[in-house]
């Protein structure tokens, strides 16, 4: 059995609620809670992105969308502003040149209570850059755009088409796009380490604000189930996604190019950040195998899932710190488990 105290010395540091769930090999090799209870719901912010981003592809799976299809083939308003070249495929890789679909950060984050302005938004906003040439993180334009668009392909709202085909398929009966207000009082309340973040931790503490199924956010869920979702990925998708839909989400789409917005170097395919580069403070630590694929939410929660080790990781947590630190103690945290995993 691995030594986790380098790990559990790493998360009992840092203070605050955490759920650490460790699989290889389809066994659980940790799961660990911290300061809250085995009900605990965390707000896992962009960790939410992949299962957004795996709705599209099974969307294509099915034969309702391609990948090359431009986004305003099935919904004309978002060809406004000079965006009918963009494609479903230039979303899902950061590269359709609207980071933020008022212009800002600040702009989106106001909007994101009220999905009818989100997708206005999403429709009025302007490139900055021209698709396919710049790849830049949608923070949270990704899951505005392609929340849309599942809902306009599937004739579902993404929330519950995420939920029947893939959350209940998978056996996810926890986790939520969006947190029930029957289940709001199990919501763990977000910690801020620095002031910046008062602001934030204030705002998404706020039940009205979880209940919202942002696609980019609003995944409420715990380590375990979030781990097993990552489980059944590696194992080639047991039936819910094909084997082949998959390996399409973890192809890479850039190769540790900068990315304009995050301001370093990140590894992306069509929907996951891949591990690497080799030797950086990454959520999937400094030392990741490049096939590594997972996603970091607000560098507050974090999951990845190691192929070539069989492993899987959910790290799940209500600490909001200054981002390099939060980063570095996520890349820390990822490094361990795999010095620990051998």
């Amino acid at each position: 059995m691995p030594d986790f105290r380098r790990v559990t010395d790493l998360v009992d540091a840092r203070g605050g609620a955490s759920w650490l769930t460790v699989l290889r090999g389809g066994e659980v090799l940790l799961d660990r809670r911290t300061g809250c209870g085995p009900d605990a719901l965390f707000y896992t912010f962009s960790v939410s992105k992949p299962f957004v981003a795996l709705a599209v592809h099974l969307l294509v799976e099915r034969g309702m969308l391609r990948l090359d299809d431009p986004v305003a083939a099935h919904w004309p308003a978002y060809a406004r502003g000079g965006k009918a070249d963009i494609t479903v495929r230039h979303v899902l890789s950061h590269r359709a040149g609207v980071p933020y679909s008022t212009g800002t950060l600040l702009g989106d984050t106001v909007r994101l209570t009220d999905p009818l302005r989100s997708v206005v938004a999403a429709e009025d906003a302007r490139p900055r850059w021209p698709a396919g040439e710049v790849v830049g993180y949608h923070v949270l334009s990704f899951g505005f755009i392609l929340g849309e668009l599942v809902r306009r392909v599937s004739g579902m709202p993404v929330e519950r088409f995420i939920a029947e085909n893939l959350l209940r398929p998978a056996g996810l009966t926890e986790t939520t796009l969006g947190l029930p207000e029957a289940r709001a009082s199990r919501g763990v309340p977000l910690r801020a380490l620095s002031a910046p973040e008062r602001a934030r931790t204030l705002l998404f503490n706020r039940p009205s604000t979880r209940a919202v199924p942002v696609p980019a956010a609003a995944l409420s869920t715990n380590g375990r189930e979030l781990a097993e979702f990552y489980r059944l990925l590696l194992a080639g998708g047991e039936g819910v996604l094909r084997p082949e839909t998959i390996a399409t989400a973890r192809e890479v789409s850039s190769d540790g190019e900068p990315d304009r917005i995050m301001g370093h170097p990140v590894r992306w395919s069509y929907g996951f950040q891949l591990g690497g580069p080799i030797g950086l403070a990454r959520p999937t630590g400094s030392r990741a195998d490049p096939r590594t694929f997972g996603h970091n939410g607000s560098s507050i929660c974090n999951v990845w899932a190691d192929p070539a080790r069989d492993l899987v990781v959910a790290y799940l947590t209500n600490t909001a710190d200054e981002r390099r630190r939060a980063l570095r103690h996520l890349s820390d945290v990822s490094d361990a488990v795999l010095v620990a995993c051998g």
